[in-house]
Order: C-alpha cells, then sequence, then structure tokens
C-alpha cells in the first residue's frame, strides 16, 4: 500500500521536504509508517522517534499509533499548536 504524507511546521523543515510518498506492507497502522521513517535515521529518527512531541491526523482526523491505514491515505505529522 502507499500513503501520503504531509509533514507540517517545524517536521518540514527539519526533514527537508513537505511531503512524500511512503509504501507499505499491509495491513499497517501510524505505528509501521512511523518504524519505517524512523529506520532512515537522523533526522527521521531525531523528531519522530524519541522525545519531541508531535501530533498525526489521518485523512484529517486526530489519529494514534494504532490507527489503521488505507491505501491512499493522507497521514499528517505536525507538532502541537497553541493559541492566543
Amino acid at each position: 500500500m502507499t500513503i501520503e504524507l504531509l509533514y507540517l511546521a517545524r517536521l518540514r523543515e527539519a526533514l527537508g521536504c513537505g511531503g512524500e510518498t511512503l509504501t507499505l506492507a499491509a495491513p499497517a497502522t501510524v505505528a509501521d509508517a512511523l518504524a519505517a521513517l524512523c529506520a532512515r535515521g537522523a533526522p527521521w529518527e531525531a523528531e519522530l522517534g524519541g522525545s519531541r512531541v508531535f501530533r498525526v491526523a489521518v485523512d484529517q482526523d486526530m489519529a494514534t499509533v494504532d490507527t489503521a491505514l488505507r491505501d491512499g491515505a493522507e497521514v499528517a505529522l505536525f507538532p502541537p499548536v497553541t493559541g492566543g
């Protein structure tokens, strides 16, 4: 299966791209996608596998690491935001 990844705000800057297509074996979850990205090493592992806080949305709905992915899903990764 393939998913579309979007990297927003600080993640876009740290990872050097705004998005990409990722191929995963089906069935897959958000945790599987994150593991594949972290396996790339730095800076992926530092941003997505360490203590840095970020949020995940799948098809524009907030998600957890257990959220199942479908072929063609849009997965957005972004830091938490505050208002004021």
